[in-house]
C-alpha cells in the first residue's frame, strides 16, 4: 500500500506506518499515570502523538531520530491534528524508504549549489567575492550546508532547508536591489550567504531536528560572527594582507541585526540599507513558507480557515490557495 503523508491526514483515520520520532517525553497525567508524548515526522511535516498508559520500557525502546512503526488513530485536539498511539515500536531500517523522509533529492541539492555559486561568483567586490568563495570551497562547511535545516519547526524545517532558504533569498535580493539601486548588491548577497550559516552548528539534524548545546547556549548570530572572524583570519593568511576593516564591520552587522527586533533576538537593529533589506526579505521568505506549509498541511482540507496557529498568532484564510490548487474543470481555460 502506498504511503499517506502527514499533510494528507484527516480526522478519524487509522494509521499503521513508519515515521521519524523526535522529542520523546514520558510524563505523568493528573492521576499520576505515565503517558508518552512524541513528535512524528515525514517529508511533508510533523504531528504530535500521544500513547496513554505508557511506561519506561516503551520510552527506552527507541531514541530520538529513530524510525518507528506506529499504529494509531488521528483525532483533532484544540483544532490541531494528533495521533493517539495504540502501538509504537522501532522499525527495521533496511525496509524503510528514505525518500519518504527527505524533502529535497540529491538532484535538487546539486541544482541549488550551482545557483548559489553563480550568485557568489557574480559579486563585484573582489574581497567580498573571494571571502564568500572561501566558505563555499570548504568541504566541511558545504557538507553541513547541504544537510542543515533553516529551523526546527517554523520554516524550512527539513534537511537541506537552509540551502533552499539561502538560494530563495538570493533570488529575492536580486529583485530588490534592481528596484533600489542605492542598496549595495554585493553586501546584501554576502549577508544572505552568512546570516544563517552557523545554523549548521546551532542545530542537530541527523534525522531528528534539535538544538545542539552550543546552539542553545550561544545561538547562530554570535556563532556566525565568530565564524566570520575565523574565516577572515584564514583569508588574510592566504592573501598576505588585512581584510578591509569597514567591510568586516558591515558583514558582522548584517549577521547580528537580521532578526530585525530586540525581542526576536537581534542584539542590534538594522542600521544600514543592506541590513534592512536582508531582514525584510528573510522575514518574507520565512513567513510565506510558514503560511503555505500551515495551509497545505492543515487537517480539514474542506474548511476555508486553519485553526488558530500560536506561532503566528492568527488563523489563516486558505480558500484562495484551495481554489488555486483545484484541477481545471472540463471546458475551463487552463
Amino acid at each position: 500500500m502506498s504511503r499517506k503523508y502527514i499533510n494528507q491526514f484527516t480526522e478519524g483515520e487509522s494509521i499503521n506506518q513508519v515515521f521519524i520520532a523526535n522529542g520523546k517525553q514520558l510524563r505523568p497525567n493528573r492521576q499520576g499515570n505515565l503517558y508518552l508524548q512524541v513528535s512524528l515526522s515525514d517529508k511533508s511535516g510533523s504531528v504530535n502523538a500521544m500513547q496513554w498508559n505508557a511506561n519506561q520500557s516503551v520510552y527506552d525502546s527507541f531514541e530520538n531520530g529513530d524510525y518507528v512503526v506506529v499504529k494509531g488513530t488521528t483525532q483533532l485536539f484544540n483544532g490541531n491534528l494528533q495521533i493517539i498511539v495504540q502501538q509504537l515500536k522501532k522499525a527495521d531500517e533496511t525496509r524503510v524508504d528514505e525518500s519518504d523522509f527527505h524533502t529535497l533529492t540529491n538532484e535538487d541539492v546539486g541544482q541549488l549549489i550551482v545557483q548559489l555559486r553563480q550568485f557568489i561568483d557574480s559579486i563585484s567586490n573582489q574581497d567580498l567575492r573571494s571571502l564568500s568563495q572561501q566558505y563555499l570551497d570548504s568541504a566541511e562547511i558545504m557538507e553541513k550546508v547541504t544537510q542543515a535545516p533553516a529551523g526546527v519547526k517554523n520554516h524550512h524545517a527539513y534537511q537541506g532547508g537552509l540551502l533552499h532558504h539561502v538560494v530563495s533569498l538570493m533570488e529575492l535580493a536580486e529583485s530588490v536591489v534592481r528596484h533600489y539601486p542605492q542598496v549595495n548588491r554585493d553586501l546584501v548577497l554576502v549577508g544572505v550567504l552568512l546570516h544563517d550559516l552557523s545554523k549548521t552548528d546551532e542545530l542537530s539534524y541527523q534525522r531528528s531536528l534539535e538544538y545542539t548545546d552550543e546552539g542553545q547556549l550561544v545561538g547562530h548570530l554570535v556563532m556566525g560572527v565568530e565564524l566570520v572572524g575565523k574565516q577572515i583570519s584564514i583569508w588574510e593568511a592566504a592573501h598576505g594582507k588585512p581584510f578591509p576593516h569597514e567591510l568586516a564591520i558591515q558583514i558582522k552587522h548584517l549577521i547580528v541585526s537580521h532578526h530585525g527586533q530586540y525581542d526576536f533576538g537581534s542584539p542590534k537593529l538594522p542600521m544600514t540599507l543592506e541590513a534592512l533589506v536582508l531582514h525584510m526579505i528573510d522575514n518574507l521568505d520565512a513567513k510565506v513558507h510558514q503560511f503555505a506549509h500551515a495551509m497545505n498541511s492543515e487537517a480539514n482540507p474542506g474548511d476555508h480557515w486553519t485553526p488558530f496557529i500560536p506561532s503566528l498568532g492568527r488563523k489563516l484564510y486558505k480558500k484562495a490557495l484551495q481554489d488555486q490548487n483545484k484541477p481545471a474543470q472540463s471546458g475551463e481555460a487552463s
